[in-house]
């Protein structure tokens, strides 16, 4: 497989670098901050049945546009593939206010998609593009860190603008903060060689270049674990009010604090120990997060499973996204990184609907509801403990 041509003591954080932390940092502000104040948004126009579909649109559209968002950045660019992300929180955010239907807001949720479906695609390219391939676990987790603050900070900020002013401010706000994040992308270089102009022939997309084979084990991975997001997305603020934590965003901050720490920490973890030997780790550590969750009875330990829940996927997104590159060819990287990232949508959507369907809004039902990811996570551990005895088997062989 081509190897990035970065030499291994090349430095990767530079200005450029840092301008695209803080354009993540913006874009994940700005679609995460709604996420805590939507089911109680559509509660209020009166779709409270409907809370499954909330994380379960917004995934399917950007499990759908995977395969798009992955050729173009392999064809057009890595850049103009992320502007166009942003673009779309742009513009749907603006649009919730006049929306204001059940049916409207779904409507717009599924278009809400485009945006994850687009810019953390070619974000990781990008990420894979400037460093050699010894150092690729510890650039891509400091690329994830702009990420990890706005996830942090955007729910805090959603939920603060709701319970002081209303939902309309808080949705331009955060078209405020998706806009940011496109004005600093037009001050970024392209890292893709001799990208080509857009064309509806460039946007076709065969069916051999739908999913790229070598990240299947990846995929797989990602999507057994991803179902603890999606449940966590659709029932956590529910949780957090049936236990009195008034800013339904404070598990989403107290999560992604814990990732950040962890990514700050143990960057380097999966480029010196290897990708598998770590997401057996973070699979084990996912489950007892779930767990505890399921088992919630006080702020104390919603708060808990939340800190532990960051540690694992703080480990997970970054060695998951690592090992899809390791896998494929360098031309090949935004297809892989897109595959990889269906498997991402697809679990959580499947796994906010089903959640959703055992929760039935009774919180008598929340321990079911989050024992499901705990023990996928579970078959995670197993299915990555027989991929490494296979692959010991090989090398003594």
């Amino acid at each position: 497989m081509e190897k990035t041509l970065a030499a291994p003591d090349q430095p990767y954080f530079n200005l450029q670098f840092a301008l695209l932390c803080t354009s993540n940092f913006l874009f994940a502000a700005s679609f995460t901050m709604m996420i805590p104040e939507l089911p109680g948004y559509l509660t209020k126009l009166g779709g409270a049945e409907y809370k499954g579909l909330i994380i379960a649109l917004f995934t399917l559209m950007a499990g759908i546009s995977r395969p798009f968002s992955g050729k173009l950045t392999d064809t057009v660019g890595r850049v103009p593939v992320m502007i166009f992300g942003s673009l779309v929180c742009v513009i749907c955010s603006l649009l919730y206010p006049v929306l204001t239907s059940v049916s409207g807001f779904l409507l717009l949720r599924f278009f809400h998609g485009f945006s994850t479906g687009f810019k953390p695609t070619a974000t990781s390219a990008y990420g894979a593009d400037v460093v050699h391939e010894s150092r690729r676990g510890e650039a891509l987790g400091a690329l994830s860190i702009g990420y990890t603050v706005g996830m942090s900070l955007g729910p805090l900020l959603g939920s603060y603008l709701v319970n002081a002013f209303s939902y309309n401010i808080m949705f331009y706000a955060s078209a405020g903060l998706a806009l940011g994040s496109v004005i600093i992308l037009y001050n970024i270089r392209e890292t893709l060689p001799e990208p080509q102009k857009f064309s509806l022939q460039v946007i076709r997309v065969q069916k051999h270049e739908v999913f790229e084979r070598t990240a299947l084990k990846p995929a797989i991975i990602m999507f057994l674990l991803a179902f603890s997001t999606g449940s966590t997305l659709t029932l956590a603020p529910d949780m957090s009010e049936w236990l009195g934590v008034q800013n339904k965003g404070l598990f989403f901050a107290w999560y992604t604090v814990s990732s950040l720490l962890i990514r700050l920490f143990a960057s380097k973890s999966s480029d010196k120990y290897g990708r598998v030997p770590v997401l057996i780790v973070s699979s084990l550590v996912l489950a007892a997060a779930m767990a505890i969750l399921a088992l919630a009875h006080s702020p104390f330990m919603l708060l808990l499973s939340a800190t532990i829940f960051g540690l694992s996927w703080g480990m997970n997104g970054p060695t998951i996204a690592a090992w899809t590159v390791d896998r494929c060819a360098s031309e090949n990287r935004g297809k892989a990184v897109a595959s990889m990232y269906i498997a991402l949508e697809a679990g959580i959507g499947v796994g906010a609907y089903l959640s959703a369907l055992i929760y039935q809004n009774l919180s008598s039902h929340f321990v079911y509801a989050f024992m499901m990811p705990s023990v996928l996570a579970l078959v995670s551990f197993g299915l990555l403990m027989v991929w490494r005895k296979k692959q010991a088997l090989l090398v003594v062989r």
